[in-house]
């Protein structure tokens, strides 16, 4: 580390990632985090290297991984290069697991833009009012 190097307390990563202190000593004390640097007082310092860390895990996150499956990616990565195929197997997996969600979501939108479409006709409007459309 550099002395140079930009440190963060645990109010300022939460501020800047959204994340709450509790959730981030939570993402320390499963593994979730690499090791966090301490002051000489014991506080927590981060790194921009552990905030970058912390925006990758949101993007897992975002992609509904488990956070199990996060943290075992996370065991991966501490244990060096050789996990390369590992950490690369549970990244295809979860990728296969998005695109089948966003493909859901794709034919979810189809049906509701259809069904917009059939209410913003005005003859199925007033037919709507009146009663007689059961959609």
């Amino acid at each position: 580390m550099s002395l140079t190097e930009t440190r963060y307390t645990i109010s300022e990563v939460e501020a800047r990632t959204g994340l709450t202190q509790h959730t981030l000593r939570w993402y320390e004390r499963i593994g979730l985090m690499p090791h966090v640097d301490r002051s000489h007082s014991g506080q927590r310092r981060f790194s921009d290297k552990d905030l970058d860390w912390l925006a990758f895990v949101g993007k897992l996150r975002a992609t509904g991984m488990s956070v199990a499956d996060m943290v075992r990616y996370a065991e991966l990565v501490r244990e060096g290069q050789h996990t390369f195929d590992q950490r690369r197997e549970l990244l295809e997996r979860t990728r296969r697991e998005v695109r089948a969600r966003i493909d859901e979501l794709t034919d979810a939108l189809a049906v509701l833009d259809f069904k917009i479409g059939f209410y913003a006709e005005p003859s199925h409007a007033a037919d709507t009012e009146q009663g007689k459309a059961q959609s």
